[in-house]
């Protein structure tokens, strides 16, 4: 079961979240995906088993993970992302700082490098874009911007603007 912020998830829970995640972002069915795996591993994967995937109840093989990135028009290291306080491995726990450290740069005080910075970046940066309400202020500057426009046309040509 899939706990929120603040608490403890197993990593296979995580990277099912961010599947998930990504295949709603996409607008692919279970089924969908499945099958766009098959084309990078011997079979494609059925629905129960993107939905058991998607529910943290399956270990993944690296291929399996290549095969969903590729899927999923995504980079491996964006299906470990997590919000998680605490990342569940067999032996111990594991803090979020570490959990980051091994996945995206090898140790926790090695620096970005460009394209793990870029991923985290796109990660945030898609995070915000995908709010409702950037949607709305998008909607209202384009009316605001072709307002200005017509009323710099206006004085141009002369007319009254309203």
């Amino acid at each position: 079961m899939t706990r929120g912020r603040g608490s403890r998830v197993r990593v296979e829970e995580a990277i099912g979240k961010q599947i998930a995640r990504f295949r709603e972002a996409r607008r692919l069915s279970l089924t969908e995906l499945g099958e766009a795996m098959g084309q990078y591993l011997d079979r494609p994967w059925s629905r129960q088993a993107v939905h058991q995937a998607e529910r943290g109840r399956r270990a993944f093989t690296a291929a399996e993970l290549t095969a969903i990135a590729l899927a999923l028009d995504t980079s491996v290291p964006a299906l470990f992302l997590t919000e998680a306080e605490q990342i569940e491995l067999p032996g111990r726990a594991i803090s979020p700082e570490e959990y980051r450290g091994i996945l995206l740069y090898g140790s926790k005080d090695a620096p970005l490098d460009g394209v793990d910075e870029l991923i985290v970046a796109l990660h945030d940066i898609g995070e915000v874009l995908s709010r409702p309400t950037l949607a709305r202020l998008a909607k209202i500057g384009a009316v605001a911007e072709q307002v200005a426009k017509g009323g710099a046309a206006a004085e141009r040509s002369g007319e009254a603007w309203p």
